[in-house]
């Protein structure tokens, strides 16, 4: 799935290598084994994050919106809502958190929402706005890896 605006759409490339180097590692690893947390894959160029946490309603979170990084959100088991937006012209709850590279947005209305099951992914770029965690029909708790790509 890519959802993007046709104005941004040749400025990225989702088969570069980078991104070739998280698919590969998410095809060839074992994901459920992995540690909670930072795991290397090409240093700080492509990295996963690992996370285990219940899902909660939508309306408990804000989007959040990154610019040094692309997030490819595989989820492992489980099974969540995402929702999505523009970035751009968003209203900032939280300001940029250069260490962390993150911010959070108001959501809008409307947003678009993608479910994700066990073995699918989403990619985000760093102009998307983005909520993951949110319960798709009941709470349910989600193994997910972020593969973090460096823009």
């Amino acid at each position: 799935m890519l959802a993007t605006a046709l104005s941004t759409a040749t400025a990225n490339d989702y088969l570069s290598e980078r991104f070739r180097t998280a698919y590969d590692f998410l095809a060839n690893t074992d994901l459920l084994a992995l540690p909670l947390g930072r795991n290397e894959i090409d240093g700080d160029d492509v990295y996963a994050n690992v996370l285990e946490y219940d899902t909660v309603p939508a309306s408990d979170k804000e989007l959040e919106a990154h610019r040094d990084y692309y997030d490819v959100q595989f989820v492992a088991r489980g099974e969540e809502l995402l929702q999505y937006a523009p970035a751009d012209g968003l209203e900032t709850v939280q300001e940029y958190d250069e260490a962390d590279d993150y911010c959070l947005l108001k959501t809008p209305v409307p947003v678009t929402s993608v479910a994700l099951h066990a073995g699918e992914l989403a990619v985000f770029a760093p102009e998307d706005a983005h909520k993951p965690g949110c319960t798709l029909s009941e709470p349910v708790h989600v193994r997910k890896i972020v593969v973090k790509v460096r823009a």
